[in-house]
């Protein structure tokens, strides 16, 4: 019945900008999902089916074993060690650091509110460039530690513009019946404004986590060792250098070593990566939209 009303109601142009519109989704959610799809086919296929065709649309002759083969290789596991805890760190970081220097900038009465904002500002426009950025790390005493990879990107200036914004738009109200009570700025700033942004919070937190997750090019610049490699430098190794040392390393750990080929072995890799992503997303996604509408409205 509805859909019978609908067609009844709507006029045929609009039905055909609907159709196109739809078309042009599925097509997006096509180009979008298939390359992941496809990694997901080849990583669960084996590696003789592999041979005979370039692009697959499911899986010939399922198998696990490239997975059982790439979760026994220690490099890949001290990659995603050093991913973990420097996503984690960097995420709890920044989002302090930040939070408080946003907190301080929404105030209006801040002393040159103006001129520190101008100065977030110039930052997002200009930097200092790579070579002085690898002196600094290595006149601090960072080089070839994981701080390197985390004091650096501490703060953005985009987030604390977003978090500004947010805090600016909390009622002014509760945080003047606070001062009433005999609050200060930070016990307001704990009490209040911190449990009011979890949708602020979790946006820039899953900003920060995905940044540092797939951040490889600061660690192959100030890493040196292997063992503090991130796991996105180990997967560039495998898939982007090929790297023959890579492969026969994980490829020592079988027997029968003709039953997997490097194309396999880089989409599993490439799976495992992805995963805690995957995982983490929808526990933020409710905050997501919200985060980002509530704090780029309101200047």
């Amino acid at each position: 019945m509805v859909r019978t009303a609908y067609f009844r109601r709507t006029p045929l142009g609009e039905m055909l900008v609907d159709a196109v519109l739809y078309l042009i989704v599925l097509l997006i959610m096509f180009i979008t999902l298939f390359p992941f799809w496809n990694q997901v086919v080849i990583s669960l296929s084996s590696g003789s089916a592999l041979y005979s065709t370039e692009v697959l649309l499911f899986p010939k002759q399922w198998t696990f074993g490239s997975y059982l083969v790439a979760l026994k290789y220690k490099s890949l596991w001290w990659g995603f060690y050093n991913s973990v805890v420097r996503a984690a760190v960097g995420v709890v970081l920044s989002l302090v650091f930040t939070s408080m220097f946003a907190y301080a900038l929404s105030k209006k009465e801040l002393p040159f509110n103006s001129l520190f904002t101008a100065m977030i500002l110039f930052t997002m426009l200009f930097s200092g460039g790579l070579i002085p950025h690898y002196l600094l790390i290595k006149n601090l005493g960072l080089y070839n530690s994981v701080w390197a990879l985390i004091l650096p990107s501490l703060i953005s200036a985009f987030n604390v513009l977003i978090m500004r914004n947010f805090f600016r738009s909390i009622p002014e109200g509760l945080e003047e019946s606070a001062k009433v009570d005999g609050a200060g700025y930070f016990l307001i700033y704990w009490k209040i404004v911190i449990p009011l942004s979890k949708p602020v919070l979790a946006t820039v937190a899953l900003w920060v986590a995905v940044t540092h997750w797939n951040a490889w090019f600061d660690s192959l610049i100030y890493i040196s060792d292997p063992h503090k490699q991130v796991l996105q430098v180990v997967l560039r190794k495998i898939i982007v250098d090929n790297n023959m040392d890579e492969f026969n390393a994980m490829l020592n750990q079988v027997d029968q070593r003709n039953m997997f080929s490097g194309r396999q072995l880089q989409a599993t890799v490439i799976m495992l990566s992805m995963i805690p992503m995957l995982v983490v997303y929808p526990f933020v996604q409710k905050y997501f939209v919200k985060g980002i509408m509530l704090g780029s409205v309101k200047g």
